[in-house]
């Protein structure tokens, strides 16, 4: 007599399906637990929102040098608050003039206004090297009504034969999902496209159709709405930035002796910038025992 083992295989099969749809990423995820916090960090390997209680950021009206961009930046961050039509933006140019810090402190700035109609904005930070999950998070948060999200990358960039620019591009523009109407993306560079230009060229050189390899990554910048440029400041610039910064956490320091200072510690390390004067700032704050 012949035994029967397809009811078995069959059972076994199964399993082993609903062992592959469990181990798929993202699911059986459930939505995103939104607590009080303003601020969460994207866990991809979790698919998680981690709340970040404490910022580290500062007040919007304390960052010199940078006006124009800090009024277009707030705009179109304002637009996005009250529900209006705004753009995803890129943040380009000089280190250490206060990207990162422009995009932090216009977020607080807007939840501080607490402005009537005005929804709940949350900030997210999303690692460079978790952008390929973009998609994922999107999916998450799209549903959320209770909320607005801009999605935040720091020092965003793509090397040579990297491929999760894609993602990211799909996201911007473009896609049968594309952006949800509630997210915005905000990324910070040091490059333009997002691309070093002796790729760039090395691209140009080589390719059998070089403009197209080309256009497909250097395209990815074009389907941000605002490219913001920041540029390394003058003198008086820095300068203010660090008066800024003293009036703030009440340091006390008489100008002529702030300018010899500041300007023998901006030559020491070859650069005047707003990283560069909030690092003076801070050695000062510590000359006169206090914490910043």
């Amino acid at each position: 007599m012949t035994t029967d083992y397809s009811a078995d295989i069959a059972a076994a099969l199964a399993r082993i399906a609903d062992t592959l749809d469990a181990m798929k990423p993202g699911a059986g995820t459930p939505a995103p637990a939104l607590t009080d916090a303003d601020a969460y960090h994207w866990d991809a390997a979790a698919d998680a929102l981690i709340p970040v209680p404490k910022v580290s950021r500062v007040p919007l009206a304390m960052l010199k040098g940078i006006d124009d961009v800090r009024e277009i930046l707030l705009q179109n961050s304002l637009q996005f608050g009250r529900g209006y039509a705004a753009n995803n933006a890129l943040l380009w140019g000089a280190r250490g003039m206060g990207k990162s810090s422009l995009v932090k402190a216009v977020h607080a700035h807007i939840n501080g206004l607490g402005e009537p109609g005005t929804k709940r904005l949350i900030l997210i930070e999303i690692a460079r090297e978790d952008i390929e999950a973009l998609p994922r998070l999107m999916r998450l948060i799209a549903k959320e009504e209770t909320a607005r999200f801009i999605v935040f990358c720091d020092d965003l960039s793509f090397d040579k034969d990297e491929t999760s620019y894609k993602s990211l591009k799909t996201i911007l523009d473009g896609g049968l999902e594309g952006r949800p109407e509630n997210v915005l993306f905000y990324a910070t560079s040091n490059r333009r496209h997002l691309m070093p230009r002796d790729m760039v060229e090395n691209e140009r050189s080589t390719a059998i159709t070089p403009g197209e390899a080309v256009d497909e990554k250097v395209s990815l910048s074009d389907r941000f709405g605002l490219w913001l440029g920041f540029h390394n400041c003058d003198q008086p610039t820095y300068l203010a930035m660090i008066r800024g910064y003293c009036d703030e956490y009440g340091l006390v320091i008489d100008d002529e002796t702030l300018r010899a200072r500041a300007v023998e510690w901006s030559m020491t390390r070859g650069a005047r910038s707003g990283r560069v004067a909030i690092q003076f700032v801070r050695a000062l704050a510590g000359e006169q025992g206090k914490a910043i």
